[in-house]
This record gives structure tokens, C-alpha cells and sequence, in this order.
């Protein structure tokens, strides 16, 4: 294909998308000019629900990648597919469970309480639109995966005290979010590593990986189904029905329990017909893999639909009446829906260049670390949120790869370590080569009975050339992990809060001194 061919099509797609956009712009004024109960500065109030849908559109772009990127990099599951799947369980889960959470962006940050001003609470509400929705942009742009939830929180810290002074923060729950950037990636990483050590320990390191798969996968699956209607029913569909935390353990253990009997045999007739390896193993992680992440996206969907329509559920509210401020905002259904749909068009349209870099561009995941970074990912977040501690999704997820990775490479480094004692065993370049294939198909156990036996013998000198030493031991001496990824991401982390701040400050000072200081 030429090189303006290329460009006519790429061209084509851009026009495509900014007329998609556009439309959504136009339908989403016209929701605001029309359902929004207002008696002031009417348009005030459709500018608000642009900003907010272009949030919502940003978070689509940049936050969903966490839940699918997973699954496209192990390749489970084409992009089409994580996008169609994801932009449903998205806007399902914003549309039918996401306004329990929008009053935490609306007064958790700063007190709303404290303006005696109600037209300056609305630009503080309008300027963290306006500089999240930008800082979304541009890391979706250099694609940085970041945290959605540390933007809106900076633009709304950065333009409360540009409102209303330092007096106005909460900086307790500030000092909870700077300790959820370290929180959130470790402990993800930690149990993604877990589950990965664990199915290698289980299933990939036995001689019989079949036989062993037949007995941990079912049981994974159990882990997988209970850990998400946990998830589920304690954090995504809390609004829609309130269920006490000891009933929810007992449904999901139910829920999963049957899940278990019925999976059973069908994992079983599966592997009967793969062949004994593990790449033939990895395949029985697929579907699971594709279920945890509709799971993940329709509770991310209920969960961060806040960060685009909690400001403009106060703004819309305060316009209503102007006289007072109220610490909790009523939603309406309109724009719930504004969110829900404006999370789906993002991912359609601008999310393959996040879900790209979280799935291939970190580390290399196959269907088996996927399924570990998705379950570390659910069972993160109960954790975190039984023991009370705030964590960030994106951080999670991202942590989790890092964790996978990680592992391997220190995996492959131990085995690189057996590999020279084995080469320190003298034997000739022929011996040396069919022991280490034997050793290399061996069980763990079994390793290291060889490994004893090498160190007990010792007999004939080794014959191996260096350049083919060096040659083996690059093989199993590698970097997994790009550190270039690291830098840019961890970077990004950590300017997201002061970034949004800055900008939302700035963009608050601007609106004060512009016509929509009314």
C-alpha cells in the first residue's frame, strides 16, 4: 500500500471520528438545553454537559485500556471484540450503578460548604472538568496510562483553592491518595505475581500439565467467579441493590460454587484434547480471561462514571437553585447517560492506542498472566477496600503487569543460575546439550535432584566455546520488563494530581474574569 493511500485512509478514519464526536456534542447539548431543570444561565449548563461528555470521552480513551489490554495483548480477544464488549459493560455499568459514587468526587476533595459563594462552586466544578478532560488528552496522546480519578481530583483541589483558599481542601483525604500511588501498584503486583508463581508452581512446572490443569483450572475459575460477584455486588451494583457484606459473601460463594461443578467438566474434556505443553495449557485461560474483563469493565463503569458526571451533577443541581449549597447532588438520568455513553465512544474511537501499550508495549503477556492481572486486579480492590485504603484501578492494573513481569524475570534469572551449574558440571558440548533438555522438561522436584546430583560429580572438563556460552546465557538473561515503560509511566503518575491542579487553577481564573463569571 503507498504512503498517500496510507494517509487518504488514515485521514478518512480522522474525519470519521470527528463527525461521530460532533454528533455526540450536538445530542448532549441538546439533553442540556432541554431536561436540565435550571432557573439560571441555562447555557452555562449545556456548556457544562460538553465538558463533562468530553471527560467521559477521555476516560473511554485512556482508563478502559486497563480492563481490555490485558486480554488483546494475550491475544484472547481481537480489538474489535474488547472494544464492543467493553464500551457495553462500560455504559451498563455508569448507566445502571454509577450514581452512588458521584457525591464522593462532588465533596470528598474539598468541603463544598465552605464557599459562601455559590457561582464560584460551579467554576471550581467547571474548572476540574475542563483541566482533567485536557490532562486525560494529552496522556491518552504520548499514551500514559493514568489514573482518571487523580486527575479529577487534582483539577478539583486546584481550582478549590484557587476559589477559596488552602481552608477548603480536605487534606487528610489529599495525603490518602499520595498514599494510594504506592499502595495501589505494589499490592497489585504482588498478588498478580502470586497467582502467576502459583499456576507455574500448579500446572506449568508439572510434568503432566493436563492432569494438573484439570484440578487448578476449575478451581481458578472458582476463585475468578467469586472474587467478581464480590466485586460486583459489594462495589458495582451497590446502587442498585443494597446487599449486607455477610449475605454477599454467602451469594458469591454459592454463585461461584456452582460455577465450579459446572466448569469442571468441561475444563476437563478440554485438556483431553490439548497436548501436554504449556503453550497448549494457556489456551484454557481464554474465556476466563474475556469474562474478567466484561466483569472489570462494567464495575469501572459504575465506579469512575463519577469522575466525569459528579461535577456536572453539582453544577446542574446549583443552577437550580443558587441560594444554597448542598454537600449531596441528585442525578438524573440524562446524565448518568451522558456518561455512560460518552465512556463507550471514547473507547471505540480513541482507545486502541492505551489498550496497545498496556497489553504489548510493558511486558509480554500470554493468556495465563493476563487472567492473573485481571484476577489481581478485582481481588486488589476488595482488599483494599476491606481494610479501607483508597487505590487507584489504572495503578492496580498497571502494577499487576509490572508484578507479572517482573517475576519472570526473576524466574528466568534463577533458571539462568541452574543453567551455569550445569555448565560448571565439565561435561562435553553433547552431554551438556541433551542434559539440559532433559533438564528443561523436567518437574521442579525433579530439577533439583539433578542439579544435586551435577554438584556431587563434577568430572570432565567443560568443552563449550564462550561465544556459544554467552549465546545460552543471553538466552535466559533478559529484560521483560521495558524500562523505558517504567520511567514514562511512573512520571506520569506522579505529576497527574499537581498537572491537573496547576491547570484547573489557571482555568478557574480565566472563567472568573470571562463571561461565565455571570
Amino acid at each position: 500500500m503507498s504512503s498517500k493511500l496510507k494517509k487518504r485512509k488514515k485521514t478518512q478514519k480522522e474525519i470519521q471520528r470527528g463527525t461521530l464526536v460532533v454528533l455526540f456534542v450536538l445530542v448532549v447539548a441538546f439533553l442540556g438545553g432541554n431536561f436540565g431543570n435550571v432557573t439560571h444561565h441555562p447555557f452555562l449548563l449545556v456548556f457544562a454537559c460538553v465538558i463533562g461528555a468530553y471527560m467521559a470521552m477521555n476516560i473511554g480513551a485512556n482508563d478502559v485500556a486497563n480492563n481490555m489490554g490485558p486480554a488483546v495483548g494475550s491475544k484472547s480477544i481481537s480489538m474489535f471484540g474488547a472494544i464492543v464488549i467493553a464500551a457495553i459493560c462500560e455504559a451498563a455499568g455508569a448507566i445502571l450503578a454509577g450514581a452512588d459514587v458521584v457525591n464522593t468526587v462532588k465533596s470528598g476533595i474539598i468541603n463544598p460548604l465552605a464557599f459562601s459563594n455559590t457561582k464560584i462552586f460551579i467554576m471550581v466544578m467547571l474548572s476540574a472538568l475542563v483541566s482533567g478532560a485536557l490532562w486525560l488528552h494529552l496522556a491518552t496522546v504520548i499514551k500514559a496510562p493514568v489514573s482518571t480519578t487523580h486527575s479529577i481530583v487534582g483539577g478539583i483541589l486546584g481550582a478549590g483553592i484557587a476559589g477559596g483558599g488552602f481552608d477548603v481542601a480536605r487534606w487528610k483525604v489529599l495525603i490518602e491518595i499520595v498514599g494510594s500511588w504506592i499502595i495501589s501498584p505494589v499490592l497489585g503486583g504482588l498478588i498478580a505475581a502470586l497467582f502467576l508463581f502459583f499456576i507455574k508452581k500448579t500446572i506449568t512446572y508439572k510434568q503432566d500439565k493436563k492432569i494438573a490443569a484439570k484440578k487448578i483450572v476449575p478451581f481458578l475459575i472458582f476463585i475468578m467467579v467469586f472474587s467478581f460477584g464480590l466485586y460486583l455486588i459489594s462495589k458495582g451494583l451497590k446502587n442498585v441493590i443494597k446487599i449486607e457484606m455477610q449475605n454477599a459473601l454467602i451469594i458469591s460463594f454459592v454463585i461461584a460454587l456452582i460455577f465450579y461443578f459446572i466448569t469442571r467438566p468441561v475444563i476437563s474434556h478440554l485438556a483431553n484434547r490439548l497436548e501436554n505443553t504449556k503453550e497448549a495449557i494457556n489456551t484454557l485461560f481464554a474465556l476466563p480471561l474475556v469474562i474478567a474483563a466484561a466483569f472489570l469493565s462494567f464495575a469501572h463503569g459504575a465506579n469512575d462514571v463519577a469522575n466525569a458526571i459528579g461535577p456536572l451533577a453539582a453544577i446542574n443541581q446549583m443552577l437550580g437553585d443558587l441560594s444554597s449549597i448542598d454537600s449531596q447532588a441528585n442525578i438524573p438520568y440524562w446524565i448518568m447517560l451522558i456518561g455512560g455513553v460518552g465512556i463507550a465512544l471514547g473507547l471505540a474511537l480513541y482507545g486502541p492506542r492505551l489498550i496497545k501499550t498496556v497489553g504489548c508495549e510493558i511486558t509480554e503477556l500470554n493468556k495465563i498472566r493476563a487472567f492473573c492481572v485481571a484476577m489481581s486486579a478485582a481481588i486488589t480492590v476488595l482488599v483494599a477496600s476491606a481494610l479501607g485504603l483508597p487505590v487507584s484501578s489504572t495503578h492496580i492494573a498497571i502494577g499487576a503487569i509490572f508484578g507479572v513481569g517482573f517475576l519472570r524475570e526473576y524466574l528466568k534469572k534463577r533458571y539462568s543460575n541452574m543453567i551455569q551449574t550445569i555448565e560448571n558440571a565439565q561435561k562435553t558440548p553433547n552431554e551438556l546439550e541433551n542434559f539440559i533438555q532433559k533438564f528443561h522438561n523436567a518437574s521442579v522436584k525433579r530439577k533439583k535432584i539433578m542439579l544435586e546430583n551435577l554438584k556431587k560429580s563434577r568430572q570432565k572438563e567443560i568443552l563449550l566455546a564462550k561465544k556459544e556460552k554467552k549465546i545460552l546465557k543471553k538466552a535466559y538473561k533478559q529484560e521483560l520488563v521495558r524500562r523505558n515503560a517504567i520511567v514514562k509511566i511512573v512520571a506520569s503518575w506522579l505529576i497527574t494530581v499537581p498537572v491537573s491542579a496547576l491547570l484547573s487553577a489557571c482555568v478557574f481564573w480565566i472563567l472568573q474574569a470571562s463571561i461565565f463569571a455571570f
